[in-house]
């Protein structure tokens, strides 16, 4: 056993971890029906106008505005009826002094007419229609390029598409878009004492929950994890390994990165790249390492699964998310009361998975092996390094997962 040399604090792994993150400049086309949650790699500069025509905003008549001036509910003016048009259509008459054509929401507005009285205002007698209140010029009209003007930069790069935004690329006739690809992380489960899903669990062994929890996480967060065989506690297997998976954008590994006679990470990072930092003041999860290979990050968490999740969430999904152009993850805090005391440890920042209930806050944490501990949690309670006591009813902010 060797203990380690030294603990950073929370606060400067993130940095450390987050400045070491280059963003990915591959980019792809993808179908714009494909494309939420994507992030645009460039800007959306509209080739044409929406709508690309004036078009009727109510269902009602197309008419000349000055026609219906001085119109009222007991004195109308009269207008003749002189076709009908509906959304998808055009019509090839033109509406004259004294003239109207019953029109639909959405229709495009017929020469001449330039306003559109409500239906509700009018009553219609054969080919005549009462109107008995007046409209101003463009009244109940959306005029062309009054949404989107041509040439108007419309979306930016870097923003990320949402449901709204594609809206807004079929809108302009786009079938294809422009995005950054998704990073592709491997994850690789080390440990002799870990088995896969589907095979035989020896005696002293636990199946390898922690690959497919992170992974989870890796696409929750905009990336492609690229799930690895697990890996002995050897050098040279985890050499291997590493060197394998550095095809990839980011490198995770789940075990071996303590300071026990069988945790090597360290040692192998080490020999082929450089260790940023191992150790963080932080519960669960101290054992925490980030190196450097041939320009590639490598993250190595604790094998314990309550350790390695909660490095996950707060250490690998903002490095994915920045490697992959997203914003920062801005997670729901609620607050509570804690429901019973919680004895922390000083100089370290404990997060203490809670569940929530009648608005108390009930610890479901029970050790670092305990992958319950992050099942029954809708979230975490951070407590600083420098607080060692929470007392029972005490009010806490809950990080919401």
């Amino acid at each position: 056993m060797r203990p380690f040399k030294s603990l950073i604090s929370f606060e400067e792994a993130q940095k450390i971890a987050l400045d070491a993150i280059n963003p990915i400049s591959r980019t792809e086309k993808v179908k714009v029906q494909d494309s939420i949650n994507r992030v645009l790699a460039t800007g959306i500069q509209a080739q044409m106008a929406v709508p690309p025509f004036d078009r009727a905003a109510m269902d009602g008549y197309a008419v000349l505005a000055s026609d219906t001036f001085g119109s009222g509910r007991f004195d109308p003016k009269v207008l003749k009826l002189v076709g009908s048009v509906h959304a998808g259509e055009v019509l090839n008459v033109e509406v004259n002094q004294g003239q109207c054509v019953e029109i639909a929401t959405g229709a495009k507005i017929p020469k001449g007419a330039d306003s559109v009285v409500m239906i509700e205002d009018t009553e219609r007698e054969n080919h005549e229609v009462k109107v008995f209140k007046p409209v101003y010029p463009q009244a109940n009209m959306s005029l062309s390029g009054s949404d989107i003007s041509e040439g108007e930069m419309v979306l930016n790069e870097n923003e990320v598409l949402g449901p709204g935004k594609i809206g807004v690329l079929t809108s302009l006739g786009l079938e294809y878009v422009k995005v950054y690809e998704k990073p592709k992380v491997a994850i690789i489960p080390t440990g002799n004492e870990v088995a896969e899903v589907g095979d035989d669990l020896k005696d002293g062994q636990v199946f390898n929950s922690n690959s497919y929890a992170l992974s989870a996480i890796a696409k929750e967060n905009g990336a492609i994890p690229m799930r690895m065989g697990i890996v002995e506690d050897t050098q040279d297997s985890l050499k291997s390994a590493i060197k394998k998976a550095l095809s990839n954008d980011f490198v995770v590994l789940s075990g071996g990165s303590s300071v026990g006679e069988r945790d090597v990470l360290v040692d192998v990072v080490e020999e082929l790249g450089e260790i940023l930092f191992h150790g963080v003041q932080v519960k669960p999860g101290k054992p925490l390492l980030l190196g450097q290979v041939e320009k590639k990050l490598v993250l190595g968490t604790p094998g314990y699964p309550t350790a390695c999740l909660i490095d996950g969430y707060v250490f690998m999904a903002p490095m994915i998310r920045k490697l992959a152009h997203l914003p920062a993850i801005q997670r729901q805090k609620v607050k509570a009361k804690i429901s019973r005391r919680v004895v922390s440890t000083l100089g370290r920042q404990q997060f203490l998975t809670v569940r929530l209930e009648n608005g108390e806050a009930i610890p479901v944490f029970k050790e670092s092996g305990a992958i319950t501990s992050m099942a029954e949690a809708v979230g975490f309670v951070e407590i600083p390094a420098n607080v060692d006591l929470v007392e029972k009813g005490d009010s806490v902010e809950v990080v919401l997962f």
